[in-house]
């Protein structure tokens, strides 16, 4: 049985456009290599962090939300871990609210971006 899982990763701000595209890619084909469907891909951008992760006050956000398989989430992270460029990482199954409430704020944000 597939699960709906989110997950968002922080990239280390040295990165190039293309350096973290690169990244963005090789997660998104990792998953799509697992039989994992990504419903949503959304950039985030580069953000002040909370607190400085590895000397560093910035990061690049990116977030996924795919269905896959539960075995395939202990891959997904260990992947990230070795991933020099990934600094921080946090992946999250969905349950049937929180799937309702992603559904709508991908509604909410598909809204905004043709309003400009």
């Amino acid at each position: 049985m597939l699960n709906q899982y989110e997950t968002v990763f922080i990239a280390t701000p040295v990165l190039s456009e293309a350096q973290f595209k690169e990244v963005v890619t090789k997660f998104s084909e990792l998953i799509a290599k697992n039989s994992g469907e990504i419903i949503n891909d959304e950039d985030w951008g580069l953000k002040k962090l909370a607190y400085p992760i590895q000397k560093k006050s910035t990061g690049f956000y990116h977030l996924f939300e795919f269905k896959v398989e539960p075995s395939f989430i202990e891959k997904l992270e260990l992947e990230y871990r070795r991933d020099e460029r990934v600094i921080r990482f946090l992946t999250f199954r969905l349950d049937k609210y929180a799937i309702e409430y992603s559904e709508k704020r991908r509604i909410k944000v598909k809204a905004k971006a043709e309003e400009k």
